[in-house]
């Protein structure tokens, strides 16, 4: 499991959040709601939708399944004009970023869990304190056989 490393620039997003945890996760309520929304984004640079996290500071220092962040459900845009009711904008701040590319629609926890506690560690970077997020390509959302996902972790120079 080697991932390609990206530096990427600040992106623009409209899209929708929540507040949650592992134990209390609604991520189904969230992309539910905003789905059937997407097509009304009119300046999309593309259909990809973005799954993507902003965890507190600590967040990763102790394991705890009911500690809260905010998830994002998104679509990159050409501009921040003309934001829908109902929908947020989101500015993702330049990186860089480790990329996981797995096939199907959803990783394992076991790919979080290699990630985390062997790739990392083991690697020249460490965590960044910046978003996270996975890319849901239109074949994910269409559930195509040869679908794939990829997962960006934040991550800066030991």
């Amino acid at each position: 499991m080697e991932p390609r490393i990206e530096d990427i620039e600040e992106k623009f997003f409209v899209g929708m959040s929540i507040e949650m945890s592992l134990t209390d996760n609604k991520t189904f309520q969230l992309f539910s709601t905003f789905m059937p929304r997407k097509k009304e984004i009119s300046n999309a640079k593309n259909q990809d939708v973005y799954d993507l996290i902003i965890y507190p500071k600590d967040y990763f220092l102790t394991f705890d399944p009911t500690a809260y962040f905010k998830k994002h459900a998104l679509i990159e845009v050409l501009d921040l004009e003309n934001i829908l009711e109902g929908m947020e904008s989101f500015i993702l701040p330049k990186g860089k970023y480790a990329v996981f590319t797995f096939k199907g629609y959803v990783p394992n926890q076991a790919n979080f869990e290699n990630i985390f506690s062997t790739w990392l560690p083991n690697s020249d970077f460490q965590l960044d304190d910046r978003p996270h997020f996975d890319i849901l390509s239109e074949k994910i959302q269409q559930k195509s056989n040869d679908a794939y996902q990829e997962i960006w972790i934040p991550v800066s120079a030991k």
